[in-house]
């Protein structure tokens, strides 16, 4: 409904209330990964996005990809109605090119040499009668390419004010969607009166430009949510470009009102950032969900639709987490902090979070139930399901790894790696330091949490960490007690939390703040935080497809129990053997039939390679391919010739992970060892043995694959960088130039350790 608010005197202005009854159901965004579930898409272009520079006609550019980005919406079920300006730029330029032909010669050249623009302004209303047609005959033949159909509807101030017009406007708006129609709306500028004083009162909104427009319309067709493009990235705390300016990416009207200052209005049109935050907030409280983001940029409104952090999102929830640069602002400081602390103390730290997990076992315990209820209600079994679960073993476990870092700490920082003297007096040192700030992503394992804690404490880094949202619960829980055993020597935001799956994008953004990326998942998350990465180097491996090559000349017992423990002993692990090779003369012996049936008895199915399929008459199902990593009781079986051909299958099928050769022949176990390119490469041992704790690292971030600075299991020594001291004398390089001094470079002996 529409109330009227006047006086004996004069009308104020309009309220609008929520309609009582939806065309279609609407959605509730409380985040933005909710966007994606809108239908109805109210999109304002601002003058700024769609006019030229020079404030004289269309960017044609900026418009196609608008177009295009809003086609995709419709073509994917939405429903949007386009809010545009650009009708005076538009008439604009088509009048000064009549001006300009209709010139005299003289009056040309007086124009150009005085460089006046006086002569060439045109009233604005003529520009808008004239611009109008064009406009809409643009946006008709733009729409045309992608078969949509759209329809022109011009509105003035009494239509949204005048209930029976209102009710007609929203009728119409309403039948052209359910058509399929997409509405461009306009106001009719060419008899728009001059913008009014602000009359609005609490609750109201008058139409003084677009943005309040948009929020207008966008209340009355109940739109989910409003797309207010302009020509910035969002709110800002003060105008950007200045010092101390800072992009807001989420805004509560309630507590974040005081961080703005506005400044001027848009470049061109009637409205600025000001307007566009009332009308946000306006349309907010009436249950439109509205971001305003810089439509200039690609793909704006389709990253916004998926749910990106893009531009600001406007809500009525207060923000009770920080955000993602000033996390990664307090990690640094958090952990200059925790790298000056003497060794006993990040020990103690450490001890005092593997007795917490045993202290507060029941209450771990607990929140991984509510987890797992969750994932089960969702549909969620099988390995994915394996790593989510806690139990009393693996936290006592866990534990155990903890204390093994925490008794190690006093040896991990400031351990001097060279030592030279340069010169008489010259002292050079080369000493571990931490990298800086880690940012850990992690899927389904909450244990993992604290396993990384605890290597990030004991070598001074910072840390921030993203566990998967169906470890939600047990995640919080384990955070908190890393907290809670940080306070007492660092700052607890040292280590922190990510909650939201979209500020991963930002934070790998961000590599004045962040100094290494590792991912721990599958190899879809890691390939999307390598891509994703700007600059900020990457950890980790994508896949973990083991082999265990059995040898013609081995311990049949022994190769049984290698291959079970490699197979069974935790499938859904990365270090679980995925493909098993045979000496071809072990097929069709009493060895083979032992193998099958144990793997029967341990309900694991089998899938034959190629050569091994050609060698059975009635073999196992063949595998689709042989670079598969099943994480579950399934393994492909091939048969090879060979050690050498063992080991050409590996490098061309592999991951260079974790493989391993089962033999009795030392000659051949050597040749495997030191010629197969893996990360971790065995003899005689389950390819589950490729773990930080079960080398002796207590834990690990994870195992890398990649062939730069750590490979295999990276524990303490991974996340750790150097850096070089020379005490010195007053020396200069010129009096070494000057033959005054001469370089030693003689090699000392490297003390234990140059910590305070």
């Amino acid at each position: 409904m529409l109330h009227r608010f006047a006086t004996s005197k004069k009308l104020l202005s309009w309220q609008v209330s929520v309609p009582k009854k939806h065309l279609h159901q609407k959605i509730a965004c409380i985040d933005r990964s909710d966007l994606k579930n809108a239908k109805r898409v109210v999109i304002k272009l601002g003058s700024a996005v769609i006019t030229r520079e020079d404030e004289c006609g269309i960017a044609l550019g900026r418009l196609a990809s608008i177009v295009e980005q809003t086609s995709e919406l419709y073509l994917s079920g939405n429903q949007p109605l386009v809010i545009t300006s650009g009708a005076i730029a538009f008439g604009k330029q088509k009048l000064q090119q009549e001006l300009f032909m209709s010139r005299s010669m003289r009056q040309t050249l007086i124009t150009n040499r005085t460089n006046s623009k006086s002569d060439s302004l045109v009233e604005p209303r003529a520009c808008a009668a004239v611009g109008q047609g064009g406009l809409m005959s643009l946006y008709e033949s733009m729409f045309a390419q992608y078969g949509i159909r759209t329809a022109q509807v011009l509105v003035t101030k009494p239509d949204l004010y005048h209930e029976s017009s209102r009710k007609n406007l929203t009728s119409t708006l309403n039948e052209l969607l359910r058509l399929n129609i997409i509405p461009i709306v306009n106001t009719n500028d060419a008899v728009a009166p001059p913008p009014e004083k602000d009359l609005d009162l609490a609750g109201v909104i008058s139409i003084k430009d677009n943005d309040s427009l948009a929020a207008r319309l966008a209340v009355e067709v109940d739109a989910d949510v409003m797309l207010l493009l302009s020509d910035v990235d969002g709110i800002y705390t003060s105008p950007p470009g200045t010092d101390g300016s800072r992009l807001l990416p989420t805004y509560c009207p309630s507590s974040d009102a005081s961080l703005v200052t506005f400044s001027g209005k848009s470049r061109v049109g009637l409205g600025g950032m000001d307007s566009k935050v009332k009308a946000a907030t306006w349309a907010l409280e009436h249950g439109i969900n509205v971001v305003i983001c810089n439509g200039s940029a690609q793909h704006t409104i389709k990253a916004i639709m998926s749910g990106r952090k893009i531009g600001t999102f406007f809500t009525n929830v207060q923000q009770t987490s920080s955000p993602p640069e000033q996390q990664a602002a307090q990690a640094r400081q958090g952990s200059q902090i925790l790298q000056s602390l003497e060794s006993e103390k990040r020990a103690d730290i450490i001890y005092s979070l593997a007795n917490l997990l045993v202290d507060r076992q029941d209450d771990i315990l607990a929140a991984n139930r509510r987890d797992i209820e969750i994932a089960k209600e969702q549909g969620m079994d099988g390995p994915m399901l394996a790593r989510l679960i806690l139990t009393p073993s693996k936290l006592a476990s866990l534990a155990g790894g903890l204390r093994q870092i925490a008794a190690t700490s006093h040896s991990v920082l400031g351990q001097v790696k060279k030592h030279t003297m340069i010169s008489e007096d010259m002292d050079l040192a080369q000493i571990t330091v931490p990298i800086g700030v880690l940012l850990i992503i992690f899927e389904s394992r909450p244990d993992c949490l604290p396993q990384i804690a605890a290597l990030a404490i004991s070598s001074g880094n910072g840390l921030l960490l993203k566990g998967g949202s169906e470890a939600m619960h047990s995640n919080i829980l384990l955070h908190s007690l890393v907290q809670e055993a940080l306070e007492p020597h660092a700052p607890k935001e040292t280590i922190a939390l990510v909650n939201k799956r979209e500020d991963i994008h930002d934070l790998l953004q961000l590599k004045e703040h962040i100094d290494l990326v590792i991912p721990r998942g599958s190899k879809e998350l890691v390939n999307r935080i390598q891509t994703e990465s700007a600059g900020i180097p990457v950890l980790g491996h994508s896949e973990g497809v083991c082999h265990v090559y059995i040898d013609s000349d081995s311990d049949p017992s022994m190769a049984l129990n290698i291959i079970r423990d490699s197979k069974c002993d935790y499938p859904a692990a990365c270090n679980a053997m995925e493909t098993l090779l045979v000496h071809r003369d072990l097929i069709r012996t009493s060895f083979f039939d032992d193998l099958l049936e144990m793997f029967r008895s341990e309900n694991v199915r089998v899938l034959a390679g190629p050569r091994l399929s050609s060698m059975l008459s009635f073999g196992p199902p063949l595998a689709t391919s042989m670079k598969t990593e099943y994480s579950d009781l399934v393994c492909s079986v091939e048969a090879v010739d060979s050690v050498n051909e063992a080991i050409n299958h590996i490098h061309k099928y592999g991951s260079s992970h974790t493989d391993t050769i089962v033999t009795n022949d030392d000659q051949r176990a050597e040749f495997f060892l030191q010629n197969t390119d893996s990360a971790v490469v065995m003899r005689n041992a389950s390819t589950r043995f490729s773990d930080g704790y079960r080398f002796g690292l207590g834990a690990e971030v994870g195992i890398s694959t990649t062939r730069i600075h750590a490979r295999g299991p990276v524990g303490v020594e991974g996340l750790l960088t150097t850096k070089w001291i020379l005490r010195a004398n007053g020396q200069t390089v010129q009096e070494f130039s000057a033959g005054e001094r001469k370089y030693i470079h003689q090699d000392l002996p490297i003390k234990e350790s140059m910590q305070m």
